[in-house]
């Protein structure tokens, strides 16, 4: 039909609206095409960011850093590898950073548990969003910030030392900035895990003779006990590879982190740093293997 044929007032189909038509009723026919095709630029962005910045920072580990010159050589060998494992520097500052990580998670998890639970089931409505509020304040803070506020208190001349009571910078300022910078990261999965529990199983357990303490450790932690891991997973790992706190609170001390930044930086050694980051890598994969059966990779 032409368009002097054509009726008065009759639209001309346009070929892009057509296409359009056309593509919606095809991701109606399928849902799982139109997931799929959602999911494509997440996904190739991660591939992207995530994948293949592990591949390069493998093929980098596996070159070397002449000692001569500086330069970077482009043949590949174990070497960055052999030492990580064999020098006792590597194996004394991996486990000091393995501790302090589960010292600060630990911490975090202990205060998190009684706040989550005060929070999602004592406080009222709007005591509630008052202490959500709190704690996602410190998020608002610059990290320098809080790192130099508990430098200022534990440094001589500081608060502590003006109550006649200076520990000094070392590692316990540094598993007390830690857990204060990361404790929101925890708090939070835990306080909606608590929020997930109903209330009817608590009244249940109570007209069961169930006490206070017991229902908390036979009914809700179980329950919760997803929630906790996945806020761990956010201190521990985030521990791992913290390279500034250390450095403001931390004195003299070490973690995987400052070695990593000392090679990149001042060592200018970029094989070994990337040797060196792989240790972190591969903690991290170990706890979430043995997380994973929990189930708390889903509230992630």
């Amino acid at each position: 039909m032409s368009d002097r044929e054509r009726e008065p007032g009759t639209a001309i189909p346009s070929p892009h609206r057509s296409a359009a038509r056309s593509l919606s009723a095809l991701f109606g026919r399928r849902p799982r095409l139109a997931l799929s095709a959602l999911l494509v630029a997440p996904v190739g962005w991660l591939v992207l960011v995530y994948i293949v910045a592990l591949l390069l920072l493998l093929i980098t580990a596996l070159w070397t850093t002449d000692s001569f010159t500086g330069l970077i050589v482009q043949k590949w060998n174990l070497e960055n590898f052999k030492q990580v494992v064999m020098e006792p520097l590597y194996r004394t500052v991996t486990l000091r950073t393995l501790g302090i990580a589960l010292a600060v998670t630990a911490i975090d998890v202990l205060i998190a548990l009684p706040v989550g639970y005060y929070m999602a089931k004592v406080a009222r409505p709007r005591t509630q969003a008052i202490l959500v509020i709190a704690f996602m304040m410190p998020l608002w803070a610059a990290y320098l910030v809080k790192a130099y506020a508990w430098r200022s208190i534990f440094s001589d001349g500081g608060i502590l030392s003006s109550l006649g009571h200076s520990p000094g910078l070392g590692l316990a300022a540094t598993i007390t900035t830690m857990s204060y910078i990361w404790l929101p990261y925890v708090i939070m999965p835990v306080y909606a895990g608590f929020q997930r529990v109903p209330n009817s199983l608590l009244e249940a357990a109570g007209d069961l003779g169930a006490k206070g303490w017991r229902t908390f450790r036979a009914v809700i932690v179980p329950l919760v006990w997803p929630s906790v891991i996945a806020g761990s997973i956010f201190s521990f790992s985030l521990t791992l590879g913290d390279y500034i706190a250390i450095q403001i609170v931390g004195g003299s001390q070490q973690l995987l982190g400052t070695l990593i930044y000392s090679n990149v930086g001042t060592g200018g050694n970029m094989p070994l740093a990337a040797a060196i980051a792989f240790i972190p890598i591969v903690i991290i994969l170990v706890y979430l293997l043995l997380v994973r059966r929990t189930g708390a990779l889903k509230n992630l």
